[in-house]
């Protein structure tokens, strides 16, 4: 099932996504939208999954 959101971007995002289609090639505006989003996403789960830092082990307290 494929669900279709009406966005309306501002005309500040429509210059950043057209700057975007033009870097990677793309045809129209949805597709640099779709491309930013993607990104913003697996950028985002890569975040999540990154250890914390070092950890002590052993008794608490």
């Amino acid at each position: 099932m494929t669900r279709h959101i009406e966005m309306f971007p501002t005309d500040a995002d429509r210059r950043v996504l057209e700057a975007v289609r033009q870097q990677q090639g793309l045809e129209t505006l949805d597709q640099a939208a779709e491309f930013v989003l993607r990104r913003a996403l697996r950028k985002g789960t890569a975040r999540m999954a990154m250890p914390r830092g070092p950890r002590a082990v052993g008794r608490r307290g």
